[in-house]
């Protein structure tokens, strides 16, 4: 029997898109909300919406749900090369991302993932979370390397949820933008949106959500510069936004207008943005842990060219 629901938006999801508002107060996922937007299941007013209205605050939105949901993508064990798990205990694992991997499975992405190379690897996840995404609690693009964790037990997913959400996760990255910014330390805080015109892109947008960014300059090059980050908030690409807005992209990122000729003579084929750092407390024993990551092969080959 089809059910149909009817959700008030409240004011913390005022301005974002239909399918991330509907997503988030029923629990679906983004893409799932949009399939749904898509077949005309979604309405306000009696009028059938698209994925990228923008919602206000008190609206009442129904949102009629099939009698069997649209598969997620699945998680199947995947060996994951390069995929190294450096801490773990029955709460939580840490993981050193390699780049070209997603950190969950989803639909359109048929590379390899964090989730099914730790169920390759016979590690057992927090079954919290959409179906495609148990036990994740942050995550890495693809093209970004360096440290992510991984709940292991339900209460462990809650606290480290809440964690995330207060900002009180540590977490640190290092990367390499064109130019030299100036200041050579500041704060960026400018809000991000999805982009306008580019499903798959963010930008600087003052209907965005609040974003803030903090770096300091760590090496100065002919071209570029090696940044240390510090990230407030944790917005989907905020720091390749970031940067971008200020006109300094990461090198090896064309997709936010870096030099493709810069990438080439430094033999990236991706964006030079590592995840370096990262402490928070322990969710079971509330002790503070920290945990490095050295750079990939790619990034330090990079350096080394830059130097030169």
């Amino acid at each position: 029997m089809r059910q149909t629901r009817l959700v008030s938006v409240p004011d913390g999801l005022a301005g974002e898109r239909l399918e991330a508002a509907v997503a988030r107060m029923l629990g679906l996922s983004r893409s799932r909300a949009a399939d749904l937007a898509a077949a005309g299941e979604i309405t306000i007013a009696g009028q059938a919406v698209g994925k990228s209205t923008r919602v206000a605050a008190g609206q009442l939105i129904e949102v009629t749900l099939p009698d069997q949901p649209a598969p997620a993508a699945a998680i199947r064990p995947q060996p994951v090369a390069g995929l190294s798990v450096i801490y773990e205990d029955n709460d939580i694992i840490v993981v050193d991302k390699p780049p070209g991997v997603a950190a969950h499975p989803s639909v359109g992405w048929d590379g390899p993932d964090v989730l099914s190379g730790l169920a390759a690897a016979h590690h057992r996840i927090a079954t919290s979370g959409a179906p495609e995404r148990q036990g994740i609690v942050s995550r890495l693009d693809v093209g970004t390397s360096g440290l992510m964790v991984v709940a292991k037990s339900e209460s462990a997913y809650s606290a480290l949820k809440h964690a995330f959400r207060s900002r009180l996760v540590d977490k640190t990255y290092h990367a390499v933008v064109q130019g030299l910014p100036d200041p050579v330390e500041g704060t960026i805080d400018a809000p991000i949106g999805r982009h306008p015109g580019h499903d798959y892109k963010f930008a600087v947008l003052a209907s965005g959500r609040h974003s803030v960014t903090h770096y300091e300059l760590l090496e100065a090059f002919r071209s570029a510069s090696l940044l240390s980050i510090r990230l407030e908030t944790g917005r989907t690409h905020q720091i390749r936004v970031h940067f971008a807005a200020v006109r300094h992209p990461l090198v090896g990122d064309p997709t936010y207008g870096a030099d493709p000729t810069l990438a080439a003579r430094l033999s990236l084929t991706r964006q030079w943005l590592h995840a370096v750092g990262l402490g928070f407390a322990h969710p079971a024993t509330g002790k503070p842990v920290a945990f490095t990551s050295p750079y990939a092969a790619d990034l330090q080959l990079a350096l080394e060219r830059l130097a030169q």
